[in-house]
């Protein structure tokens, strides 16, 4: 072998050599780099976040002493900036809920792993977690109401809130006189009680991809009977619900955070809620 041709075969090992380190450098990044994005996805997956938006300057707590609780107190909350504190605006009022206490809902929260308690349709639990709130509702007029910052749907003959899962409307308040086909056997007929309801506020509980039987038609509404419980709803005094009414703001995007006292507690610090 002539020296050309020995320094080509040193040159091709050394530069196959190089090669072989650069991909095994390569594929070693790579693998720290895949390693770190499950990580953190597996950190964010697990640790739920913090499910109240930046853009919410509303916030109404519902708090029980425990999970089979259905009495507790309601407070209101509001705050200027999306990162500010949260600000007592009103006394705690009495509230009474499902007969059965609360179960994790569907909302804008994750449930924890360890949840084995969670919403059915026909529980007789209230939904606990964190809720957007929609459209109001009630007797009186638009008119009688006054000036108001939620939409508001006067009570008519029609309006019901199908709770039939195999309805194409279950969850959902509609006027059956305004829809192609009742295609529902079991619905909340509003205006059937007009002391439960004569004020009410829709609370978005498996609004958004809805699930058939997770509970459906979970309303702030007034107390018909003092002392009874519901079958999922949170009630509380109609001067109450009529003051409420009046304080939303749909620009505020308001919620509803509802929980046993000891949960909210754990986890106040993380989802940043009101100090009690």
């Amino acid at each position: 072998m002539d020296h050309s041709t020995y320094s080509f075969h040193q040159k091709s090992d050394r530069i196959v050599s190089r090669s072989n380190k650069t991909l095994k450098l390569v594929w070693i990044f790579s693998s720290i780099l895949i390693l770190a994005i499950m990580f953190v996805l597996y950190l964010l997956i697990n640790s739920g976040g913090n499910p109240i938006p930046d853009t919410s300057k509303q916030l109404i707590v519902v708090v029980t002493p425990s999970w089979e609780a259905s009495k507790g107190s309601l407070y209101r909350f509001e705050r200027t900036e999306s990162v500010g504190d949260w600000e007592l605006i009103s006394e705690p009022v009495l509230i009474i809920l499902g007969r059965n206490g609360m179960s994790w809902g569907r909302g804008l929260h994750q449930n924890p792993d360890d949840s084995n308690s969670v919403k059915r349709e026909g529980d007789g639990k209230s939904p606990a977690g964190v809720f957007r709130l929609g459209e109001a509702f009630g007797f009186p007029t638009i008119e009688e109401m006054g000036e108001l910052k939620i939409p508001y749907r006067p009570v008519t003959d029609y309006l019901e809130c199908v709770d039939d899962m195999e309805s194409k409307y279950y969850t959902k308040l509609v006027e059956t006189d305004k829809v192609e086909l009742v295609d529902w056997k079991s619905s909340e007929r509003i205006y059937r009680s007009p002391n439960a309801y004569h004020y009410g506020v829709m609370v978005e509980h498996n609004t958004t991809d809805t699930q058939k039987g997770a509970g459906s038609c979970i309303i702030l509404h007034c107390v018909s009977v003092i002392g009874d419980s519901t079958a999922g709803c949170t009630t509380m005094d109609r001067a109450e619900m009529e003051n409420l009414i009046k304080w939303l703001n749909v620009d505020d995007d308001p919620l509803l955070v509802q929980l046993p006292l000891p949960v909210y507690r754990r986890i106040q610090q993380d989802w940043k809620l009101a100090n009690l």
